[in-house]
């Protein structure tokens, strides 16, 4: 109870509410204001500013226990990089996927050089505690020479249409930057995404690769990890 109360402490509204509003928000492609009307239907009245106040303080907290709760990801890194304008601005957002197309992380860098590249996989490797089997990437030479000095015994694949599986995962970005038109602040964007894409790879389950019944079992297990890592 007393990791329930440093969490919660001072927020009028339970855990429950608290944690299905933040689920709801990056779990969909909704606005605040979608999920506040969500909520009233349910005789929850809390106004959207809340919501988004409850988004950044707790969703942070509920992707870093479910990070350290899935453990390490696959060992082959499919990286990939696009660039989103933030105030007028062009930044990179830098990914990195697993073989079964779960996001490992992301970075909003200002460049995409041999620098950004080489701090990007040091986080990955911080993340993941680990090096990776085989990594795979399209031509952009930052990824040959951060590999180099970074990981120079890793296999790398820059074969032609190899890279499908990261250059997809960004769909899913495209979406949420258009329905929240645009990113305001680099910290914003890596806040939200870093959510967005633990909560996603929690459940993102491919119910069309699997009988209903087995999708309703692990969909079960999702929100019961859910429920652990929120303390709802």
């Amino acid at each position: 109870m007393k990791s329930i109360k440093s969490i919660y402490h001072g927020h009028r509204f339970p855990p429950e509410i608290i944690s299905h509003a933040v689920w709801l928000y990056h779990r969909f492609c909704l606005s605040f204001r979608d999920v506040e009307d969500l909520l009233a239907e349910r005789g929850v009245e809390v106004s959207y500013e809340s919501i988004r106040q409850w988004c950044n303080r707790f969703g942070p907290d509920y992707a870093r226990k479910l990070k350290k709760r899935s453990g390490r990801l696959g060992d082959t890194w499919f990286l990939d990089e696009v660039f989103v304008t933030i105030r007028g601005k062009l930044h990179y957002l830098w990914r990195a996927v697993d073989q079964d197309g779960d996001t490992i992380d992301i970075l909003v860098q200002k460049r995409r050089n041999k620098r950004a590249a080489k701090r990007f996989f040091r986080k990955l490797l911080k993340g993941q505690c680990a090096s990776p089997r085989r990594m795979v990437t399209d031509k952009l030479r930052s990824y040959s020479a951060a590999k180099r000095e970074v990981m120079p015994l890793v296999p790398h694949c820059t074969d032609q249409y190899a890279n499908n599986r990261a250059e997809l995962s960004h769909e899913p970005t495209r979406l949420r930057e258009r329905q929240m038109r645009r990113f305001k602040s680099v910290g914003q964007a890596q806040r939200f995404l870093t959510v967005h894409g633990t909560i996603g790879n929690l459940f993102r389950l491919g119910r069309h690769l699997m009988r209903a019944s087995h999708y309703r079992e692990f969909r079960g297990r999702a929100f019961a990890e859910w429920q652990l890592a929120t303390c709802a």
